[in-house]
């Protein structure tokens, strides 16, 4: 497989393996530290060609839409399985995270322009009103406060290396929660932006590459790039980090992320964000994660060895994910939290 094959691989159908299966407090308890996706024609040879060509595409469907139907029966849609995960919540606590990108929001070519609507901000503000809500993204953690503009979340930006609580007014924080909860990788930050600033004119040269600062990692835009020019985009990165052994290269979506080698991800940040709820250990909580990306399989991942709790992955077509549900698009995670705030508000007024 060429490079830029490998980058193509990132959004192709696979198989997958078998999902797991799966009161209103919102004091938090800072833990001690944060480091612990044939029709019929006329028989003229033009007509015959395309015939067949029709028939070559069907018979070639039929194996993808068999593929297709298999994985939705691993990881049927949210909207269609919710009634069985209020089952399986009953009694306990939900917890809500959400990716951004591509969950609350599209993908779009300019990462600055991937501004959510008033719609999507509703529906996030209400399940805030009645679950403990943290937005989980590879993004600097400033940047997508700015996005998402409620400040009765949690924040975990840099891939959760840079986790904050509600603001003090909040409903959801103690007085005491002022500053930043979790910052495990605050070393790297001089050689992160050092990094940046290499990037950034070794990449100039390739039209459509930018380099996002997302404080802790950087993220490597190509999707405006040519894909004759991937393969190169990555020699050039990779050329950089040559110099910092102490960084890793990953992939999501069109993007290339930097990030430091320390062991924290989207995962460690669900579980500090759990412990920093009061919910160590406990049998009490059901936590939902939606996400779209690669580096969310990380908190999927948690989930499933947790036994509590469900992965969501928001996509069109089949990928591995250790997820146990799946939504199409930002326009069903919208919908389905919708059904979660009415859900609630029915047992409320029951």
């Amino acid at each position: 497989m060429t490079k830029h094959a490998a980058f193509a691989a990132e959004d192709a159908a696979v198989a997958a393996p078998a999902p797991a299966q799966p009161g209103r407090r919102f004091t938090s308890y800072p833990p001690s530290s944060c480091r612990t996706a044939a029709a019929q024609g006329r028989r003229d040879p033009g007509a015959a060609g395309a015939a067949a060509r029709a028939t070559g595409s069907w018979l070639n469907a039929v194996p993808r839409r068999a593929e297709h139907d298999d994985w939705m029966e691993k990881h049927p849609s949210a909207l269609a399985g919710f009634e069985s995960m209020l089952a399986a919540a009953k009694g306990k606590q939900v917890v809500m995270f959400l990716d951004y990108d591509g969950t609350l929001s599209p993908i779009v070519k300019d990462p600055d322009t991937a501004v959510m609507t008033e719609e999507m901000r509703d529906a996030v503000r209400g399940v805030a009103e009645h679950f403990p809500t943290a937005i989980v993204s590879g993004r600097c953690r400033d940047k997508v406060f700015n996005f998402v503009k409620l400040a009765e979340l949690y924040y975990a930006g840099s891939h959760g290396m840079d986790i904050k609580g509600p603001t003090p007014e909040s409903k959801h924080a103690k007085a005491k929660d002022e500053g930043v909860l979790c910052q495990p990788a605050s070393e790297f930050l001089p050689v992160i932006d050092e990094v940046y600033r290499a990037l950034t004119a070794t990449t100039a040269a390739i039209p459509g590459a930018t380099v996002e600062n997302n404080k802790f990692c950087l993220s490597v835009h190509f999707r405006c790039v040519q894909e004759e020019k991937w393969r190169a985009l990555e020699e050039q990165v990779r050329s950089v980090l040559k110099e910092y052994p102490d960084l890793r290269l990953t992939r999501g979506r069109k993007v290339l992320e930097i990030r430091p080698s320390i062991k924290w991800d989207k995962g460690n940040a669900l579980q500090f964000l759990l412990e920093a709820l009061g919910f160590a250990d406990s049998n009490n909580v059901f936590p939902i994660y939606i996400g779209d990306d690669r580096t969310d399989e990380d908190a999927f991942k948690v989930l499933r060895d947790m036994g509590q709790g469900i992965g969501i992955l928001v996509s069109k077509i089949p990928k591995e994910t250790s997820a146990s549900y799946s939504l199409r698009e930002p326009s069903e995670v919208k919908e389905f939290l919708h059904k979660l705030v009415k859900s609630k508000q029915s047992t409320q007024r029951d």
